[in-house]
């Protein structure tokens, strides 16, 4: 294949809908790149960069040139609805086969088959459905022209924000032909991070690296324990904040006594989290459109959600890690001159941050009590079953039997509703990473 320097920037323009638009700095070589089939690439570039608009023009190129399908994998997909916008503005066909469209799945299957699908969004979770391997993707895993893996930090181990099914991704990249175009994208690896990456993606992986500072994003720290003082200030301070922005807090309920608490002063304020439901695309416009002065939202409204104008990030409380914070922040200030962003510091969020850490892994106790239940029902038994077998709740429970299945091998197995017990011992190396990983985020911390 041949890169057409020309036809990438018209696409460029079509996607931003701004006829001057030039190529920001390292966007064009990483496109050429994945185009001219020059091996593995992984792109670490601050938030705001453009990584959509790499792996959208690359698919659009490579399908010009008679190859098949892209497939996007990413946590994202339910954020991800403006570059999805943007891909549609060039002529990308762009479709998701995701848990919130079922009643579009039939329609986006057959579009695959038929080849009319220009790229298609799916989460780790989806990859590692089995129906979706041997109905849908093993027909078109021949013609596959690239394979894009979005937030890819969350494949390492060592990644701030580690996804269960990356796991699943590490071992599918492993068995890929080794001349399959792969193109990784994170805006928060670590040299730590990024060598554990290019353990995973292949020893003659690339790796282009920008500059990670925000020079229009002006940051300050306030420590005030009380919440009354920290809502308080931000009675006083948000309608002098030019623009709109986020809060962000630790918890669902935060997020709604907050903003609660800004709309009884007369501040234009919604909270969004992972139960707004279906107001979430709602709200989501309406901060675009700055018909709102700020979403209190948790980290359900976090990597996904561009809008360039973003004014202020303001935290009600610290987040867990540092990455995390950069990651938040960095929504503020893309394309305009100057943002900021606020952390009111207070006294909660160590126990907060202290409880999401410590029920990230299920405990030895968990696990048995499970594990043991299974033992004793040949024919496996539903998750709803389980409850009326050990004395877990049902979230402990849905986290035990995910973290297992993901094993190589796993000790526990699915079909159809119910889960059963495999040949496979649950091995010492999953405690040890358990153990590994809960040691690295009280460090991060």
């Amino acid at each position: 294949m041949s890169y057409h320097a020309t036809r990438a920037l018209q696409l460029l323009r079509l996607g931003t809908q701004n006829p001057a638009a030039t190529f920001r700095d390292g966007q064009e070589p990483a496109i050429q790149h994945v185009v001219d089939g020059r091996g593995r690439l992984l792109v670490v570039q601050k938030t705001g960069w453009g990584k959509s608009s790499v792996y959208f023009i690359a698919a659009k190129l490579l399908r010009e040139q008679g190859l098949g399908p892209a497939i996007l994998i990413s946590p994202l997909l339910a954020l991800m609805r403006n570059q999805i916008s943007a891909a549609i503005r060039m002529g990308v066909r762009a479709f998701t086969i995701n848990s919130e469209n079922k009643e579009e799945w039939d329609v986006v299957e057959a579009s695959l088959a038929r080849n009319e699908v220009d790229i298609l969004l799916i989460s780790p979770e989806r990859l590692a459905n089995e129906r979706f391997g041997t109905e849908v993707l093993a027909p078109a895993a021949g013609r596959i022209s690239l394979l894009v893996v979005d937030e890819a930090h969350c494949i390492s181990d060592w990644g701030h924000d580690f996804r269960p099914h990356y796991r699943y991704m590490e071992r599918m990249i492993r068995s890929l032909p080794p001349n399959l175009r792969v193109l990784a994208t994170t805006a928060t690896a670590n040299n730590r991070v990024v060598a554990d990456l290019q353990t995973i993606l292949g020893p003659n992986l690339t790796v282009f690296r920008g500059e990670l500072g925000r020079p229009t994003l002006l940051l300050q720290t306030l420590r005030m324990p009380d919440q009354a003082a920290r809502m308080g200030w931000l009675a006083t301070h948000l309608p002098r904040l030019h623009g709109s922005g986020i809060v962000y807090t630790l918890t669902v309920r935060d997020a709604v006594q907050v903003a609660g608490w800004l709309q009884s002063r007369g501040i234009r304020a919604e909270s969004y989290s992972g139960e707004t439901g279906e107001r979430r695309v709602e709200l989501e416009h309406a901060l675009l459109e700055n018909r709102v002065k700020a979403l209190v939202a948790t980290t359900a409204l976090g990597m996904g959600f561009d809008k360039p104008d973003l004014a202020f990030v303001i935290h009600y409380q610290t987040p867990g890690s540092v990455v995390a914070y950069y990651q938040q922040v960095g929504r503020a200030g893309r394309q305009i001159p100057k943002a900021y962003g606020v952390l009111l510091s207070g006294e909660e969020e160590t126990e907060i941050n202290d409880y999401f850490i410590e029920s990230a892994f299920p405990s030895r106790a968990e696990v048995e009590a499970v594990l043991a239940a299974l033992r004793g029902a040949a024919a496996g038994l539903s998750v709803y079953e389980l409850l009326s077998f050990v004395n877990i709740r049902r979230g402990r429970i849905d986290k035990a039997l995910q973290l297992m299945s993901l094993e190589s091998p796993a000790p526990v197995v699915k079909h159809g509703g119910k889960w059963t017990i495999a040949a496979a011992c649950l091995s010492e190396a999953f405690w040890r990473r358990a153990e590994r990983l809960t040691a690295l985020r009280r460090l991060e911390q």
